[in-house]
């Protein structure tokens, strides 16, 4: 299987078939969670492509000149841009438009939370993603080879997932039923085509450079938490870009920012 035509079938027709239930969404009226369909949902999604790219592109060209993945020359165009192939620019380009539209189409028949905001979450959910990131960072320093590949995965997401955090976890885990389903989605989707193309020889881990865990004796388990970790920034950023609450919080922080106060981040009135 060609590169370029594992992005066709399980990419791009994704992306298609999700389009259309959008547009079916959007002429039904479909209530859901009250985020409509407009500029601010297309700048949500086409603002997480460019962010990928730009933060992907410098982490994956290290990993390919390090051989903790390679793949097949026969398999591709032959157009790379420092180490890495053209196709997989273009998938860092389309995987957060997949996961963005499912998420969105989901919040069209998901209805809305009210459960009220809880002060303890961001604290205690951002201290513990921290010690995790923490970790990785000491597996990296040790020169543990097996490790590699998973602690340069946790060194790279944890940081901008962190950010998210903590800005909103509160927010994030009032929508949890929303952000699960979503990510749980589109990481099963996504590691079963992984493991095709794997099978089929498209690309190629280290496996000095792994765990050396295998689901259903093909996919590394580093390949899962990749697809997991991409998928929690996607749906955690779309999520907080579009919900009412986020964006009330975030006129909030930059009003005081304007009246000098420093940004303190305090919930609304509304949340408790």
């Amino acid at each position: 299987m060609t590169y370029f035509g594992f992005l066709l079938r399980f990419v791009v027709l994704p992306i298609g078939l999700l389009l259309i239930w959008a547009l079916v969404n959007v002429r039904r009226g479909q209530p859901g969670a009250g985020l409509r369909w407009g500029w601010p949902v297309a700048a949500a999604l086409f603002g997480h492509s460019l962010i990928a790219l730009v933060y992907t592109t410098p982490w994956d060209n290290y990993l390919v000149a390090t051989g903790v993945w390679w793949y097949d020359i026969n398999l591709v165009t032959g157009i790379t841009l420092g180490w890495v192939p053209i196709e997989e620019y273009t998938f860092f380009v389309l995987q957060p438009l997949l996961t963005g539209l499912l998420l969105w189409n989901l919040t069209q028949h998901l209805p809305a939370s009210n459960e009220p905001l809880k002060a303890w979450v961001r604290p205690v959910v951002l201290g513990a993603v921290g010690l995790v990131w923490l970790a990785s960072v000491i597996v990296l320093a040790r020169g543990w080879q097996p490790g590699t590949y998973l602690g340069l995965e946790l060194v790279w997401a944890l940081p901008p997932v962190m950010l998210q955090l903590a800005y909103g976890a509160d927010i994030l885990w009032r929508h949890r039923r929303l952000v699960l389903l979503n990510i749980g989605l589109t990481t099963l989707f996504l590691s079963f085509a992984d493991s095709l193309a794997i099978g089929s020889g498209t690309w190629t881990i280290d496996p000095a450079q792994s765990l050396g865990v295998y689901l259903a004796g093909v996919l590394p388990v580093e390949e899962l938490i990749f697809f997991l970790l991409t998928n929690v920034l996607v749906s955690f950023g779309v999520t907080l870009l579009l919900v009412p609450e986020s964006r009330e919080r975030g006129l909030s922080i930059w009003r005081r920012l304007r009246a000098g106060d420093g940004g303190k981040m305090r919930s609304p009135a509304r949340e408790s």
